[in-house]
């Protein structure tokens, strides 16, 4: 674990003695870096550094079309189904959702309302995880009617 504050382990199930006294609570995992001269967010991580020897699963951007090919109505639909896509992607590349280091968001005709659902469906996937993040706003997408997209980056550990 880097030494300093602002170092915090993302590890699935490390213990509180773990996390205080900086030992590691699993052999690999994702560290978060959120530096004290930055303003800390409850949404993200300024960084997230992924173990040696991981490995990465890139997957492109998800958007609200199900498995059927039906597009979710409206953005709050299409914030979920994007993420149940998410999900889906992960587990098939043999990766959990505390493996995410990174998720890029593209939201069409952004404004802060918007950021309710898609904490919303964040907090749903990631639980306590904090991938680092970045928020693009757009003014469309590449296919009519698409309102939203997420891209993550995982580092599934040795």
């Amino acid at each position: 674990m880097r030494s300093g504050i602002g170092a915090r382990r993302l590890a699935a199930g490390a213990s509180l003695a773990c996390l205080i006294l900086g030992l590691p609570a699993k052999a690999a995992e994702l560290e978060a870096v959120n530096p004290p001269e930055l303003r800390r967010s409850p949404f993200y991580s300024h960084a997230v550094v992924a173990p040696g020897g991981a490995r990465t699963v890139y997957v492109a951007g998800q958007i609200g079309f199900d498995g059927a090919g039906r597009l979710a109505p409206d953005y709050e639909g299409q914030v979920r189904q994007a993420f149940a896509n998410l999900a889906a992607v992960l587990a098939a590349a043999g990766a959990r959702p505390e493996h995410v280091a990174k998720i890029t968001v593209l939201i069409v005709d952004h404004d802060e309302t918007k950021l309710g659902p898609l904490a919303d469906a964040s907090k749903a996937l990631f639980g306590d995880h904090l991938p680092a993040s970045t928020l693009i706003p757009v003014p469309r997408l590449a296919l009519d009617g698409l309102l939203f997209e997420i891209a993550a980056i995982a580092a599934i550990p040795d």
